[in-house]
Parts: structure tokens; C-alpha cells; sequence
């Protein structure tokens, strides 16, 4: 298998891309699902407080409700578990927030709560991977919360509703785990086959050959902690995870056969139907100990803390300019401003332009709607599904295409405490729109992050170690099965984490230049290993003994 040739060391990237940032992409593979997810969380209750005549408490509704959008990817086991966190995350994010407003009529005060808050969402939702979408949805529900008239005496009535409808949303979430039980375990499992034949088509040559390999090991390494996220034990399981090695072998060594093999057995993951075998022989399937490499929450934590920083001094400053300029929803310039945050500076940028057009393009669309959501209470309700639904339907695309229907149902969200000017509104919703994403870029280069680089010598490190330890069994004749699949797992993981480390920070700025050679020798050699590791394990044909102690090296 051939290898990139290394390149040299290069000062970290300090142009803002314009080029592609529009571009759509294809629609997420399970797109209809938060979709319809979050209709059937929403228009129950919604419907219920249109025949109460209490739209007013629409907005207490939806929070609970919104979190019908998230954990879809998980395995029911997990997803029951991820989503009472969700739920509780919601309740107490609102509840800061309903109080705070209860207690002070202060706006600078309540944009600072705020901006807190969103720090926090943004972290925590980070590190323990929450997403899609996020930290954006719960600093959208606690910050329009915070600018709600509120008394003390109405926060446990409206805490309680939200409790309900996030309980709905609970429900809805769980519903299909009744008829496609090993579902996202399925979906997971088909992804990293597909992911793997892509790679597999390059031969492991040609240009993009690496980029498809990081894609495809990413893609793998979702699927193990997919697997993994649950601990009940199931011939289900125990065949997905040997279609799980044979995509961890053929990114190893890719052969011509490997492709449509692949993505047959991609296909085969459709529906309810058995799980192909994998052909594996008996010796490596009796040893897939499935290792959970996935670092401790307080591990995530760290490298997090630029962004917490960068997300509370965007956010308060965005709602502090909001205020200066006599704008009467800082929310929503705080909000604008939560939702940039990226890995990178690079990143943040794109994110922001996209935020800027999406709403943009929003309001328009807002003032088509406006005479149709007028009609009648249920015609605004009826409008505020169908964006929602437009949202989920188009976000994974490109996120401006999922903010020109995020844009009018927050518009129109305002409107259930009563008809507004239209025109206000949106010379409101543009001014905060601006006004957000310009601070909040300004706070993201303000606050820098100059230890990217030092976690790019700590990914190189632990790659470098996993290659040596996976070679030194290697050279031992009596190693164990149990302990080359650990080792093969373990470097695998740890390749994967040193190109992820490696791209966030290269978008980064005001750093050191990175060590790109050395992460270039890191890749190759430990790709290298993995293939050793994996014909020695009877996983691939075997080679020369010589060559494969050649692989082995760096």
C-alpha cells in the first residue's frame, strides 16, 4: 500500500473560506427521524393549549418538546439514558432561567446569566457528545426564557409543563424501538461498511486516499462506541461487531474485492432482517472484545476550555451590543452567537456565515408566511410544525439551508403571546442576527487557543506508544489473541484521535506551526501496524514474514 509523502511543517492557516461554505451537501441518512420526531412532540401539547385557549404557554411546551431532537443515533438502551439527561439538562437550564428573570429586571444582568448558561451547554454538551444539535437548542429555550415576564409564583407551573412535554418527547423518541430494536446499532454498523468501501475503492493510493481512510476509521470508530453505549449481550450485537472488523480490516489493507463486498453487506443492514456473516475466522471471531477506548468525561473537559471561554465573552458581549443598540430581544444575539462556536477559528467563520445567510434568507421567507400564520391561532401553529419539520428535513444538508426554517418558526414563536409588527421583528431578528455573529467571531480570535498545538504532541505521543506496543506483540511469537485485538483496537482509536486533534488545529490561530511531517510518519507507520496487527490475527492473507516485519517499523 502506498503512502503520502510528508510535508512539511506549515504556519497554521489564516485565511477565512469563502469557497464551499453554501455548498449543500447530501441529506443525513436518518433526517426523517428527528423530523417527524419533533412534530409528534410538539403538536400534541400544542394543540392541547390552542382548545385551552393558553397559546401563552406554547413556549414552556416547546422546551420540553425540542428534546425530542437529539440522541437519534443511539441504541435505545443508551438513548433512554441520554435523553432523560437531556430532559433534566432542559428543566435545569430553564429553570436558572425563570427564576433569574422572576428575581431582576435587569437585562444586562439576565444577558450575563445568559451567556453563563450557554457556556456551560456548550461544554458539557461537547464533552459528552450530545448532538445533533447540541448546545444551540437548550441556550435558544433558557435564553428566550430568561425575557419572558415572569414571577416566582409561575415558575413551578411552567417547570412542570416542560417536565410534561419533555416526558412526550421521551416517549416519542423511544416509540420505534418496538418495531426496529437494534436500529441505530444497524445504521451505525452500515455506515462503517460504506465508510470502509469508499476507502477501499482508492486501493489505499491515489489523491484523497487519506482523507477517505480518516473518514472511514471515524466512521468505525463511531460505530464501536454505537456497540459499545449498551451492555446487553446479543447474537445481534456479536454480528455487527464482526462486520465492524472486516471495516476495520479492509481501511488496513484495502483489496479490489473489499469494496463491493461492503457495501452488500451495508445493504444487507436494511430493515429487520438477519445480519450477514462476516466470515471471519473462528479464532479472531471468538476474541472481538469490542474495547471501549473512549477517554472520562474530565478528560473531555480540558481541551474544552477555550471554547467556554470563547462561547461566555461571545455571548455576553453580543447581548451587551444588542442592549447598546436598543434592540428588545438580546436573546437572540446571544444565541447567534452560541452557535458559532466550532472547533476552530476556521470552522467558527464558516459557521457564522452561514448563521448571517440562513437567517437572512429567513426573514424573507418570515414575510411570505406572515398572512397565512395570521389567520388564525391554529394556522400559527399549523406554520410553526411545518418549519420545524423543514428544519430537521434540510439542516443536515448545510446549516444556513436549516436556518430559513429555524428563522420564521422563532419569529413566529414570539407570536403566540399575541400578534406583532411584522416589520419590527425583522429589522429586529437581522440587526441581532449581525450584531451576534460579527461579536462572537471578534471573541472567538479574541480568545485564543495556543494549546491546540500542544494536544497535537499529545495525540502523537499516544500514537506513537499504541504502534509500539502493537509492535512489540507482534515480535512476540506467544502473544495472545486477546491482547493483539486490544492493541489493534487501541491504535486504531488513537490514529483516529491524532487526525481529528491534527484538522481542529489547523483552522486554529495565533499558534506555532504544527508538526504536519511528524503526524504524516505517525499515520504511516501506524497503518502499517494495524495491517500487520491484522494478518497475524488471520484477518487478512498472510505475506512474506519479511515484509511484514517491514509493515511493523515506523
Amino acid at each position: 500500500m502506498s503512502s503520502t509523502p510528508p510535508t512539511p511543517s506549515t504556519p497554521p492557516a489564516r485565511r477565512l473560506p469563502l469557497a464551499g461554505v453554501l455548498r449543500l451537501g447530501r441529506p443525513s441518512e436518518i433526517w426523517f427521524k428527528p423530523a417527524l420526531s419533533v412534530v409528534a412532540a410538539i403538536a400534541p401539547p400544542a394543540f392541547t393549549l390552542l382548545a385551552l385557549g393558553r397559546l401563552d404557554l406554547v413556549m414552556y411546551a416547546m422546551a420540553g418538546s425540542l428534546c425530542a431532537l437529539y440522541a437519534h443515533n443511539r441504541p435505545y438502551a443508551a438513548r433512554a439514558r441520554v435523553l432523560g439527561w437531556v430532559v433534566l439538562g432542559m428543566l435545569g437550564g430553564v429553570a436558572v432561567a425563570l427564576v433569574s428573570a422572576s428575581l431582576t429586571g435587569s437585562a444586562v444582568v439576565l444577558v450575563t446569566v445568559g451567556a453563563l448558561l450557554a457556556a456551560a451547554q456548550k461544554v458539557l454538551c461537547d464533552a459528552t457528545r450530545v448532538g445533533p444539535p447540541g448546545n444551540v437548542v437548550l441556550t435558544f429555550v433558557s435564553s428566550a426564557s430568561l425575557f419572558a415576564p415572569q414571577t416566582l409564583a409561575q415558575v413551578p407551573g411552567h417547570l412542570a409543563l416542560a417536565a410534561a412535554t419533555g416526558a412526550w418527547a421521551w416517549l416519542v423518541c423511544m416509540a420505534p424501538a418496538l418495531v426496529r430494536p437494534h436500529g441505530p446499532e444497524r445504521r451505525a454498523t452500515a455506515t462503517a461498511l460504506k465508510a470502509a468501501a469508499v476507502y477501499a475503492d482508492t486501493g489505499g493510493t491515489g489523491e484523497g486516499h487519506a482523507r477517505a481512510r480518516a473518514a472511514g476509521y471515524a466512521a468505525v470508530q463511531a460505530a464501536w462506541q454505537s456497540l459499545l453505549s449498551t451492555s446487553a449481550p446479543s447474537r445481534t450485537r456479536r454480528a455487527l461487531e464482526r462486520l465492524v472488523v472486516r471495516a476495520e480490516v479492509a481501511l488496513a489493507a484495502p483489496t479490489e474485492a473489499d469494496a463491493g463486498r461492503l457495501r452488500t453487506w451495508a445493504g444487507s443492514l436494511r430493515g429487520t432482517g438477519p445480519v450477514p456473516e462476516a466470515g471471519l475466522p473462528r479464532a479472531a471471531a471468538d476474541e472481538l472484545l469490542g474495547v471501549d477506548a473512549t477517554r472520562p468525561l474530565w478528560a473531555r473537559l480540558g481541551p474544552l476550555t477555550p471554547l467556554a471561554a470563547r462561547t461566555a465573552l461571545g455571548c455576553a458581549l453580543a447581548g451587551y451590543a444588542s442592549l447598546a443598540l436598543g434592540i428588545g430581544r438580546p436573546y437572540w444575539a446571544l444565541v447567534t452567537a452560541a452557535s458559532l462556536y466550532q472547533a476552530n477559528i476556521a470552522l467558527t467563520w464558516t459557521r457564522a456565515v452561514q448563521r448571517v445567510v440562513g437567517n437572512v434568507v429567513g426573514v424573507l421567507v418570515f414575510l411570505a408566511v406572515v398572512p397565512l400564520a395570521h389567520l388564525g391561532p391554529p394556522a400559527l401553529v399549523l406554520c410553526c410544525l411545518a418549519f420545524s419539520f423543514g428544519a430537521e428535513v434540510l439542516i443536515s444538508r448545510n446549516y444556513w439551508l436549516g436556518s430559513v426554517c429555524v428563522t420564521p418558526m422563532a419569529l413566529l414563536i414570539t407570536e403566540f403571546a399575541g400578534y406583532q409588527a411584522a416589520g419590527t421583528l425583522m429589522t429586529e431578528r437581522v440587526v441581532d442576527t449581525v450584531v451576534g455573529a460579527l461579536v462572537g467571531f471578534v471573541a472567538a480570535v479574541a480568545v485564543t487557543n495556543r494549546r491546540a498545538g500542544d494536544r497535537v504532541e499529545r495525540a502523537l505521543t499516544t500514537a506513537d506508544r499504541a504502534r509500539e506496543h502493537a509492535a512489540r506483540l507482534l515480535a512476540e511469537p506467544d502473544s495472545g489473541p486477546a491482547a493483539l485485538e486490544s492493541a489493534r483496537r487501541g491504535l486504531a482509536v488513537a490514529l483516529s484521535d491524532l487526525r481529528a486533534t491534527a484538522d481542529a488545529a489547523a483552522g486554529e490561530w495565533w499558534q506555532r506551526a504544527l508538526p504536519q511531517e511528524r503526524v504524516v510518519l505517525a499515520e504511516q507507520s501506524g497503518h502499517r501496524t494495524l495491517a500487520a496487527t491484522a494478518r497475524r490475527q488471520g484477518l487478512l492473507p498472510d505475506r512474506d514474514p519479511a515484509t511484514e516485519t517491514e509493515d511493523a517499523r515506523p
